[in-house]
Parts: structure tokens; sequence; C-alpha cells
């Protein structure tokens, strides 16, 4: 085996290209022919309104302009919230959000951040991001304050949390008992639009993040097991305190993912399936666990990309050793004839 340092490079130029188009190739490049409109809020957000052909309602302080929509000033105490009026009944989807979160606040003195919502009920204010606590969905928060103070994590933070009604979102522990993992991001006061990519397929969550405005996709929570019923309503809402900041959502697309499925998912009432999550600990028995984590995933593209780049590694050793012992017993073979 005779393996140079120039093909050593191009092997593993190779393989990490195909890791990365494994990973990235997950996000929806924006086929217009999957844009669900019904369920989308573009610019110039001509189907929102209160009237009945509207698309979208809203609440609170949010102010529709044709270039974005505010949930929330920068100003103390408000709350808003947009909903899309017809409920969803895809199963496999993917929704892209883009927003701008800014303000005049330094570092640690804005707040409190937003939420995206797919969720039984619509326009329920409340104490979460100025939605209801006990709801029944999927949620997913961009918090921007750290009300627990905790020293093992950086804000903004985003995480996510299913529900059934039964577990409400803990404001004062920036909901650790109940999130499903989540990542820290740089994404307040950034001179670009921020994006976040939410995709449901197949029982899978995945939650991605292009902070920097260059379709350059990163993950941040990627779980298993999850189940989320048909029928329900995808929104966004936000809220300040003491503290505030500009909460604006430019745009937020959904698109449909073309998914086979068994003919036995196919004949079930999807609208009747509860919303739960599959793991090796319940979301109770997280409360005490000052990490909040508690999610039970297969290994992620990077994980499995060093597994396999420390084999790769770990053939070429053996290739190389391999040929220079072969190499030294041939020359010494040859003293003897």
């Amino acid at each position: 085996v005779n393996i140079g340092f120039g093909g050593l490079i191009t092997l593993l130029l190779l393989l990490w290209l195909l890791q990365f188009s494994s990973v990235y190739s997950d996000i929806t490049d924006g086929n217009a022919e999957h844009l669900k409109r019904e369920h989308s809020l573009i610019k110039p957000y001509q189907g929102v309104g209160t009237s009945p052909s509207s698309q979208w309602d809203f609440w609170g302080s949010t102010l529709v302009t044709s270039q974005y929509v505010r949930l929330t000033p920068d100003e103390r105490s408000k709350q808003g919230s947009i909903w899309n009026t017809v409920p969803c009944y895809l199963k496999d989807w993917e929704m892209h959000v883009q927003f701008k979160i800014h303000g005049s606040g330094k570092k640690n003195l804005h707040g409190d951040g937003f939420a995206i919502w797919y969720t039984k009920e619509r326009l329920h204010p409340g104490t979460v991001f100025g939605s209801s606590a006990n709801f029944l969905g999927l949620a997913m928060f961009i918090d921007t304050y750290p009300n627990d103070e905790a020293p093992d994590r950086s804000f903004p933070y985003i995480s996510a949390m299913v529900n059934n009604g039964s577990l409400p979102y803990d404001h004062g522990k920036d909901g650790r008992s109940t999130e499903l993992g989540g990542c820290s991001v740089e994404i307040r006061n950034r001179d670009h639009d921020t994006y976040l990519a939410i995709r449901y397929s197949k029982g899978r969550l995945t939650i991605m993040v292009d902070v920097d405005d260059r379709n350059d996709w990163k993950e941040c929570i990627d779980i298993g097991g999850v189940r989320l019923p048909t029928g329900y309503y995808f929104g966004a809402s936000a809220a300040t305190g003491d503290l505030s900041d500009n909460h604006d959502i430019i745009s937020m697309k959904m698109y449909q993912l073309m998914v086979e499925h068994t003919p036995e998912e196919d004949n079930q009432d999807w609208t009747k399936i509860e919303p739960s999550v599959s793991l090796l600990k319940s979301p109770k028995d997280n409360i005490d666990d000052p990490t909040g984590n508690f999610r039970s995933t297969p290994l992620t593209g990077w994980k499995v990309f060093l597994l396999l780049l420390c084999a790769l590694l770990g053939i070429v050793v053996c290739a190389v050793v391999g040929a220079v012992v072969f190499q030294k017993r041939q020359e010494r073979n040859k003293r003897f004839y």
C-alpha cells in the first residue's frame, strides 16, 4: 500500500465533503413548489389582519409594517404575538424563520426574547414570552435574558419543548426542567438578519441556525421520538419586562417535505396524536439536573465524521507501517542472494 501525503489529504477532503453534504442536505433549498403560502408570513404581509379572509392575526403590541412584523418595541412591559389562522395538516414540514433582535440595552441588560409555536390553541396570552405556559404542542424559545443566572449557560439561548398541557414552562429557571436540548447563539444586534430552521419529519425534530446570513446552517437541536399531531397552529410571540428589545419577524416560510409513510401511518388519524417525546427520562426527572439536558439521541454528524476520520487515520497508519516493514524485509532478504 503506497499512499502519499497528497493522497491522504484528498481522502480526508472527500470524506469531509460527504459528511458536509449529509448534514446540510437536510435543510430545504427553499423550492417554491413546496412553499405553503397559507402557512407563510412574507413581505409585504398582505394576508395579515382581522378580516375573515386573513391568514394571520396579531395581538398586543405587535406592529405590522411593510418590512417587518415587530412583536415588541424596545420598551418595558410589552407583549405581542402573531398567529396563523389556518391549521396545519402537514405530517412533515420545515419552517424557516427570518428574524432580528436588537435594542439599546447593553450586555445582560435586555430581554426577554421570543418564541415560535406550533400549538393546539392560538392567541392565548400568558407569561411565557407573551403566550400561555400550559400549551399543547411544540415551542421553540429564543431566550435573551438569564433569569436563573447559572454559570454553565450563556445567553442568548435557543431551546425546545414539547408539552401535552401538563408541564408548565418554568420561566424563572429558563425552562431547564422541560427542555429537549438547546444551544447558545450570538443573535442580538447583528448587522444582518438571522435565521432559524425548524424541521419535523418522521418523528424527528431538528433545529438549525444561521447567524451569519451565509446560508451556513449550524445544528442546535436534533432529537428523535417526537410525536406531534396535525391540525395545530403556527405562531410567534415575544415579551419584555423591566428590560426590553425590539423583536422583529421578517418572514416565516413553511415548506412541505415530501416523505413516504407506511400504510399504517397514512391510515392513522394524526389529529388525535398526543404531543410527546420518547426519552430515557421524562421531563419531570430532569428537574434536579443542573444541566437541563436529558436528550437520548444518536451520534451527531460531526461525531460520526470524527469517528470515520479516526478510523481512516488508523488504516493509513497501519498501511504505512506495514509497507515499511515489508520493504525492510525485502531488503534484508536480498542480502542472502
